[in-house]
C-alpha cells in the first residue's frame, strides 16, 4: 500500500524585491493568485491534507483562501526553508509521505509531481530539478562519480567549481514524514544566510544511507518562480503563450498567439476567430463561428454561434444568442440577456436588461434595467432613466416597438406593443400599443437675426 500524500506549502517569504505591500504569493499570474495556482495543484494529487505555511502578513493569506481542506501554519520571523517545513509539520500527520511545494512557484505539472511524489513512497528522499543554460543563483546538485546526488549546494556557499554545475534544485522535494522530522532537528544554520536550509536534508539522508532520487522536470517553464516583478512579468508571457498554443490546437484561428490573455476558462467551438490584444477573464464560452475582434474585454460571458463582436467592446456577466452583432465600443454590464439576432452597436450601454430577437440598439444609447421584446428598434441617443436618486425602477418595451432618436424612457414606464415614439420625446407614462407618442413642440424661426460679436 502507497504511504498517505500530505502536502507543505511554503508561503512565508517576504518577497522584498517584488517591491510591493501585497504579499508576493498573492499577485496574479492570469488573474488568480501565484498560491491559487499551487492549491489547485496540489489538490489534483489528491492529498490528505494541505498546510500552508505563512509569514507576517497579519492572515490575509488565510481571509484569501478560507477553504476549509486547508491547514496553516505561521512562521515569523522567516528563518529559512528548514524551519518553515517544521512549522507545516506541527499541523500535519506524523505519518505518510510529505511534499514541499512553494507558494510563489506556480507552473509545476501534476504529472511531474506525481512521479517525485512517487519516489518518496518507495521511502527516497525525492527531488525535483532541471538543468539551465545560466544557473544564477540557484542551489546547485552536487553529484559523485556514480552520478548518485550527494548533496544541495545553496549558491552563496558554492565554490566556484559548484557554480560551474548547471543542474539545479528547484526546492520541490518529497520524503517520508517521520525523515523529513528526523533531519530537521539535525540541521543547523551556519551558512552565509544564517537560515536552516531545507536542503541540507539531502547530506543527512545520503550520511544515513537513504536514497535520493533526482525527477528531471518535463520543461524548464514548470520550474520557475517568482522573486520579482520581472520575473511575474517573463512567467505570464510564457503561461499565456502556451495558452494560446492550446487553442491554437484545437482549431481556434488566433491573429497573434502573443497577443491574447486568458485570465480564467476560455472554451471554444468550431471557427472561432479571435484577433489581437484581446482579454478574457472568468468563464468565457465561444460558440461555433463566432468572431471576436481586436482589443475587446469579455468577462464571465457566453457567446452563441455566428455572433461577432466588434472592437473595443467591454462584456461582462452578460449571455449572448447566436447570430448577435455587438459594437464596436459596446458596453454590456452584468445581468444582460441577448436573444438571436440582436445588433448593438456604437458606444451603447446596456446594464441588467433582456433585449429579444431582432431588436436593435444601434447608436448612442443606455438601456438599463429594461425588459425589450422582439423587433424593437431604439433610435440613436435614446436614454432609458433607470434611476430616481434611491432605487432603480424597471421598463418594459413590448415587441415591435420603435423609438426614435433623442427620447428619455422615465422608469417605471411600459411601452405597448406596436407603438411609435418620436423622435425627441420624453416618456414618462405609459404609452398603449399601436399609438404614436410624441411632445408636441413649437419651432420658430427669427430671421435676420445675428449672433453676437466680441467688440
Amino acid at each position: 500500500m502507497k504511504a498517505a500524500l500530505q502536502i507543505a506549502i511554503l508561503a512565508a517569504g517576504e518577497g522584498k524585491r517584488m517591491r510591493s505591500a501585497i504579499p508576493k504569493v498573492l499577485h496574479p499570474l492570469a488573474g488568480r493568485p501565484l498560491l491559487g495556482h499551487v492549491i489547485e495543484t496540489a489538490r489534483s494529487l489528491e492529498p490528505r491534507a494541505i498546510c500552508i505555511v505563512y509569514g507576517s502578513d497579519d492572515g490575509e493569506l488565510e481571509r484569501r483562501f478560507p477553504d476549509r481542506d486547508l491547514q496553516w501554519s505561521r512562521q515569523d520571523p522567516p528563518a529559512g526553508t528548514g524551519d518553515a517545513l517544521r512549522c507545516a509539520l506541527t499541523r500535519l500527520p506524523e505519518d505518510g509521505v510529505t511534499l514541499v511545494l512553494f507558494g510563489a512557484d506556480p507552473l509545476a505539472r501534476e504529472q511531474t509531481l506525481r512521479q517525485v511524489v512517487k519516489c518518496a513512497q518507495e521511502n527516497a528522499l525525492s527531488l525535483l530539478t532541471v538543468e539551465l543554460d545560466d544557473p544564477s543563483a540557484y542551489g546547485r546538485i552536487i553529484r559523485d562519480s556514480s552520478g548518485a546526488v550527494t548533496a544541495i549546494v545553496e549558491y552563496k556557499d558554492a565554490s566556484a567549481t559548484q557554480r560551474a554545475i548547471r543542474e539545479i534544485n528547484t526546492g520541490v522535494m518529497a520524503a517520508p514524514t517521520a525523515a523529513f522530522s528526523r533531519w530537521l532537528t539535525q540541521i543547523g544554520n551556519r551558512n552565509a544566510s544564517r537560515e536552516y536550509y531545507l536542503t541540507d536534508s539531502v547530506a543527512l539522508a545520503v550520511k544515513e544511507g537513504t536514497a535520493v532520487v533526482a525527477t528531471r522536470a518535463g520543461s524548464v517553464m514548470e520550474t520557475l518562480g517568482v522573486n520579482s516583478q520581472r520575473d511575474l512579468a517573463q512567467i505570464e508571457r510564457l503561461y499565456q503563450r502556451a495558452r494560446a498554443e492550446q487553442l491554437l490546437d484545437a482549431g481556434v484561428r488566433l491573429a497573434d498567439p502573443d497577443r491574447i490573455d486568458v485570465r480564467g476558462d476560455l472554451g471554444c467551438g468550431k471557427d472561432v476567430s479571435i484577433d489581437i490584444g484581446c482579454i478574457f477573464v472568468g468563464e468565457v464560452s465561444l460558440g461555433d463561428n463566432v468572431a471576436i475582434a481586436s482589443y475587446c474585454v469579455l468577462r464571465d460571458v457566453s457567446v452563441g454561434p455566428g455572433t461577432v463582436i466588434a472592437p473595443f467592446s467591454h462584456l461582462e456577466g452578460v449571455r449572448i444568442g447566436a447570430r448577435c452583432s455587438v459594437g464596436p465600443y459596446t458596453r454590456i454590464r452584468p445581468g444582460t440577456t441577448l436573444a438571436d439576432e440582436v445588433h448593438l452597436g456604437n458606444f451603447v450601454e446596456i446594464k441588467a436588461s433582456a433585449i429579444g430577437v431582432s431588436s436593435k440598439v444601434n447608436h448612442l444609447s443606455y438601456v438599463g434595467d429594461t425588459t425589450v421584446g422582439h423587433d424593437v428598434n431604439v433610435g440613436a441617443g435614446t436614454i432609458v432613466c433607470n434611476y430616481d436618486g434611491a432605487y432603480k425602477h424597471r421598463t418594459v418595451i413590448e415587441d415591435d416597438v420603435h423609438i426614435g432618436s433623442d427620447t428619455q424612457l422615465v422608469a417605471p414606464v411600459t411601452i405597448g406593443r406596436g407603438a411609435t415614439i418620436g423622435a425627441g420625446t420624453t416618456v414618462w407614462k405609459d404609452v398603449p400599443g399601436e399609438s404614436l407618442v410624441l411632445n408636441e413642440k413649437t419651432q420658430i424661426a427669427r430671421e435676420n437675426w445675428k449672433r453676437p460679436t466680441k467688440g
